[in-house]
């Protein structure tokens, strides 16, 4: 699957400084999807996402991903198949973003390194504001053949 672009595209080179690779997970549980609201003093504080995190060097997206979700909501994840990746320019940065479906394995999530937490119908999604480097998954997300048709 190749990355799409998203944002300015001006000058975008995956492999500079300014890029950070980040891991993300797309867990549903009853119809539902885990969403959580990044830190005030974040960049983009205050708006909701999918829990996940920066890949560390050496990491792989799938390991990134285990070990985000245990620091960042208490729990173990087993890591599925990639649902999306995007590459979006921020003016002061761009994401690779890379989204898995994940199944919870063990615990119950907890807002440990995240402002808050909630589980989302596929209608209530709309009723959230996202980073606009999520703007395509949720529109991914919105049609059919998503984890909300899977109970």
């Amino acid at each position: 699957m190749s990355a799409a672009i998203s944002g300015s595209t001006k000058k975008l080179k995956l492999k500079t400084k300014n890029c950070i690779e980040v891991s993300a997970a797309l867990i549903f549980h009853h119809g539902r999807l885990l969403i959580t609201q990044r830190q005030a003093d974040a960049h983009l504080g205050g708006l909701w996402e999918f829990p996940g995190g920066k890949r560390e060097a050496g990491e792989t997206f799938e390991a990134c991903l285990v070990r985000e979700i245990r620091e960042e909501l208490g729990v173990t994840v087993a890591v599925g198949e990639l649902f999306e990746e995007i590459v979006h320019a921020y003016p002061e940065k761009t994401v690779h973003l890379k989204f898995f479906n994940c199944r919870l394995v063990a615990g119950e999530p907890q807002a440990i390194g995240c402002a808050a937490l909630t589980w989302v119908t596929k209608n209530a999604l709309a009723d959230f504001a996202f980073p606009a480097a999520d703007a395509r998954l949720l529109e991914k997300l919105s049609g059919p053949m998503t984890g909300f048709d899977r109970r």
